[in-house]
């Protein structure tokens, strides 16, 4: 029994901290709709077979003193790294915050370079932080087929969570917005439940 409340404690505590999406080095994507407080994905499953976070990047230099192409190659090999070090991808994780924080400054510093925030707007994406998803993909024009399908998947996610909350007018937003980009299955079925 004691066994079993220990790895309970553990799960619940893995899930609290994969809800905190507060950024501490690079400021949110405050570009949100008027549901900006979206509670984090409670139908994720928690991480519980993840090593602990002990992979920190070695960086000597400041993501906001690196240039934007420089922010956007150690994106890019934070991203292959954590992929490696872990099964789930949060922000949370080290490697994760770091690829996201390096994205979002190679993004800040030339935002008209449609590469570096499509890059953002995945990070967003896989990282599971939906709100920014669902905005920087907003952002984008053109978008291909792929893109489009995780732009829908934000909205999805989004939607769901709205719905979970009672606020059906921001889930039909959701639910509409992310048909515009690309129809699912999820989309749908949320779409039945609302009134």
């Amino acid at each position: 029994m004691k066994k079993i409340l220990m790895l309970t404690a553990f799960a619940l505590a893995g899930l609290a901290a994969a809800q905190d999406t507060t950024p501490p080095a690079a400021p949110a994507d405050t570009a949100a709709p008027a549901d900006t407080a979206a509670p984090a994905d409670t139908a994720a499953p928690a991480d519980t077979t993840a090593p602990a976070d002990t992979a920190a990047p070695t960086e000597t230099t400041s993501p906001a003193t690196m240039s934007a192409s420089d922010n956007f190659a150690r994106a890019q090999e934070f991203a292959v790294q954590a992929d490696v070090a872990y099964p789930v991808p949060f922000y949370d994780r080290t490697l994760w915050k770091a690829s996201v924080d390096h994205a979002y400054y190679a993004a800040a510093m030339e935002a008209g370079n449609r590469d570096y925030n499509a890059y953002l707007a995945q990070l967003y994406t896989k990282t599971q932080w939906w709100i920014n998803a669902y905005n920087a993909w907003g952002r984008l024009t053109d978008l291909n087929d792929t893109e489009k399908q995780w732009a829908s998947l934000s909205a999805a996610k989004l939607a769901y969570l709205a719905l979970q909350r009672g606020d059906t007018t921001m889930a039909r937003t959701y639910v509409e917005k992310g048909m515009a980009w690309a129809d699912s299955a999820s989309l749908q079925a949320i779409m039945k439940r609302l009134p």
